[in-house]
């Protein structure tokens, strides 16, 4: 997409992040990620070797000098889990950009919103970028854009779900409570939930699984890419107004009169 926006200091063009999570191979996820477009890919680093081996790491396919790295902090259940775990990936990835997790149920894995605030808090102290995965809570998104988050990341619907954006409506108000960019993160299944997120004026769409987990990951990248480029797209040029009832496409004067 010809527009930018901004994560920080950060300028981003392509408005479709990516995980890493789930690939069958390394090669997989990169060809994804060619494939999506996307300029920046989420890592979580409690979960992924990022060290060489004799099969190569992650870093050897996706190498930080040509996309932007944003380490995540998913499995943490605490504050002090989540810091300590964002303190080290900056020392290992060398960037202060961090996707903040603190999540408070194993099953549905939402979000602690309380534990993600006070987290926040510290790592924007800390000189961290953090955008924080967070309910779709307009209070809570706009408590985290006054401790200092570049951006809110509300989720269309649980972690994996595939399920879509399940609720519009508290993402629009999100939409108009905060000032800062606002990211769709979980939920997203296919390129028609892409496109709603980016409909409704959302800045970006983060996924991992509705990629990853498709029969055919490398078409479904191209596919969200597409959905999102057009939900972008659709936005910009604002909609007609929906009507209960039919209107003629076509003018009436000088319609040809039949005997």
């Amino acid at each position: 997409m010809a527009d930018s926006y901004r994560l920080g200091d950060f300028e981003m063009k392509s408005r479709l992040i990516i995980g890493t999570g789930k690939y069958r191979s390394f090669e997989e996820n990169r060809q994804a990620l060619d494939a999506s477009g996307a300029e920046m890919i989420t890592v979580a680093v409690r979960r992924v070797d990022l060290t060489r081996s004799d099969a190569g790491s992650l870093l050897d396919h996706i190498p930080p000098d040509l996309f932007k790295i944003l380490p995540n902090t998913a499995g943490c259940f605490t504050v002090d889990e989540a810091v300590t775990t964002a303190r080290l990936a900056r020392e290992l990835l060398d960037t202060p950009l961090i996707k903040l997790e603190v999540i408070g149920d194993k099953n549905t894995l939402f979000p602690d919103t309380s534990a993600t605030i006070e987290a926040a808090r510290i790592l924007v102290k800390d000189g961290f970028t953090v955008l924080p995965y967070i309910t779709d809570d307009p209070v809570a998104c706009q408590r985290l854009e006054d401790a200092g988050c570049a951006a809110v990341m509300p989720l269309g619907a649980p972690i994996g779900s595939g399920l879509g954006i399940r609720n519009p409506t508290n993402i629009r108000i999100i939409l108009q409570s905060v000032s800062v960019p606002v990211i769709v993160d979980a939920g997203v299944g296919t390129a028609s939930d892409a496109a709603v997120a980016m409909e409704l004026g959302c800045t970006a769409v983060l996924m991992n699984t509705g990629i990853a987990g498709a029969k055919d990951p490398i078409k479904m990248a191209r596919a969200m890419r597409l959905g999102v480029e057009g939900g972008r797209l659709a936005y910009e040029a604002g909609r007609m107004p929906p009507r209960l009832h039919a209107a003629a496409s076509s003018p009436e004067d000088g319609l040809i009169r039949v005997l």
